[in-house]
């Protein structure tokens, strides 16, 4: 793996940091905020790290699968590291702690803040808070990709490595039209998003933060109650429909909008998705209806947009969900660890996991039963490899062997039970929301200590990094240094 090829690559990382970073400033600059200095001098960090490797280093015109892979991982930990810079100079509530954990909770789009005044920071800092949403959305990675050469594989080989398998399958084109088919539905939604909220009584910056944060399936808020602020049924609706639309595979939402047969009607997977859906929606509704005391109308308009904002990973909030019976959260508490699916902004297990979980099931059941019987394993007509069902249950053991671990560490804080549970969940599963006295979805972890939250930064890169792109370069690190 050559170190120089993968230092080119990480600089196009820090420039396009550095582009949401002047836009901030230049907000800052005009509105005559106290934001402008750290914004700038953030940017002006990126730009000359980023463009440094660009003149020392030759073309690269090869980048093998390993080398795609460090880019991968070591992009996005350099630039929550670089997110940080802004938060921590800044000052305000920002420690270093709180400043690194509220960065990688912006890029991984997990949306859990440290802040308990959010409506303090500057609007030039709360656009730059919104637009680490916006650009861990899709995958900064992803978004660079767009201005790379495709030469012999570049582009291939590092796209390989940012996505899973799972959400490859229904396709056979190039990485560089997949790459161009997600950024046009994403910035797609994203434009009429705003356009949206601005009509439905949102300012256009609350719009466009806001809109940031749906469509990357984050959750941060310019206001401390979130969307409660705003306590406005059809903002609710709106979000509430953009943030299933952002929960579903992109490239899935392309083929449906220019009228391709496989689409998100014809898709068995997002039909089964949408059904668990609006069964989790109908009881909770049910449970509150008996429990207490919401009418029909308040019980579903609740439970649809709460259910809706932690499948999609959104986490978003229009009450705080822990005051809600206990039957009412074991049911959110499922679909924090199932949430979105492949080949969307959100976290999680992915639905798309637990039905190849089932699907597999029934294969080995019938083998059981019919030993030389021929089965495979298939999902939307496609066959599942028996390679690719086996990455899947690795998988889904690591994710909840690693959260199980996160929670007996925060436990061993003298963190409560419910909140080192659910803090595991919610930041490995990039949601946001957890359930407990402080991280419910009106709550925030500033007073959880320090060490828990480097530990729940941690949990969340390995969430959005999809654990096995960690662990996969760790063992090549380790062979390399044999």
């Amino acid at each position: 793996m050559r170190t120089k090829a993968v230092a080119k690559y990480l600089g196009f990382v820090l420039l396009f940091n550095a582009l949401f970073l002047y836009i901030s400033a230049a907000i800052s600059f005009f509105l005559r905020e106290n934001s402008l200095t750290p914004l700038l001098y953030s940017a002006v960090v990126c730009t000359i790290l980023g463009l440094f490797p660009q003149i020392f280093v030759e073309k690269i015109d090869e980048i093998n699968f390993r080398e795609g892979m460090a880019i991968s991982v070591f992009g996005w930990i350099l630039t929550c590291f670089a997110g940080a810079v802004p938060y921590f100079m800044w000052g305000g509530e920002f420690t270093f702690a709180n400043a690194l954990f509220e960065s990688v909770s912006g890029y991984t789009t997990t949306g859990s803040t440290v802040l308990q005044d959010v409506e303090a920071l500057t609007k030039g800092m709360l656009f730059w808070r919104s637009s680490t949403h916006f650009i861990g959305g899709i995958g900064i990675i992803l978004f660079v990709l767009l201005i790379l050469p495709d030469s012999k594989g570049i582009r291939t080989s590092i796209y390989r490595s940012e996505v899973s398998g799972l959400s490859l399958m229904n396709f056979s084109m190039r990485a560089k039209r997949i790459v161009r088919i997600i950024s046009i539905v994403y910035i797609s939604l994203t434009v009429a998003l705003v356009l949206l909220l601005w009509i439905l009584g949102m300012s256009f910056f609350d719009a466009v933060c806001h809109s940031f944060a749906t469509i990357a399936t984050g959750g941060f808020s310019t206001k401390n109650l979130s969307i409660a602020y705003y306590d406005n049924v059809w903002i609710e609706v709106t979000l509430t429909v953009f943030m299933y639309l952002s929960s579903l595979h992109f490239g899935m939402l392309f083929l449906t909008f220019t009228g391709s047969r496989n689409n998100i009607f014809t898709s068995k997977v997002i039909r089964s998705y949408t059904f668990i859906i609006l069964i989790g929606i109908l009881l909770i509704a049910v449970n509150l209806i008996n429990s207490s005391g919401y009418t029909w109308g308040e019980a579903f308009r609740h439970a649809s947009f709460q259910v809706v904002s932690l499948t999609s990973t959104t986490g978003s909030a229009t009450l705080d969900t822990d005051v809600w019976p206990l039957f009412s959260k074991i049911v959110l508490i499922y679909f924090t660890i199932q949430c979105a699916m492949v080949g969307s902004t959100g976290g999680g297990i992915k639905f798309d996991r637990i039905y190849l979980f089932f699907v597999s099931l029934k294969r080995r059941i019938k083998l059981i039963q019919h030993p030389q019987g021929v089965y495979v394993t298939k999902m939307n007509g496609n066959v599942v490899t028996e390679e690719l069902e086996l990455q899947t249950m690795a998988f889904i053991i690591l994710y909840i062997l690693i959260f199980f671990v996160i929670t007996l560490l925060l436990a061993a804080m003298n963190i409560d039970g419910i909140t080192a549970f659910t803090a595991s969940i919610t930041t490995i599963g990039n949601v946001g929301p957890g359930f407990g006295k402080t991280i419910s979805s009106l709550g925030n972890f500033a007073p959880l200590p320090d060490a828990a939250k480097y530990l729940l930064s941690i949990n969340m890169l390995l969430g959005r990094l999809e654990i096995l792109n960690v662990i996969t370069l760790m063992v090549i690190l380790v062979k390399k240094n044999r």
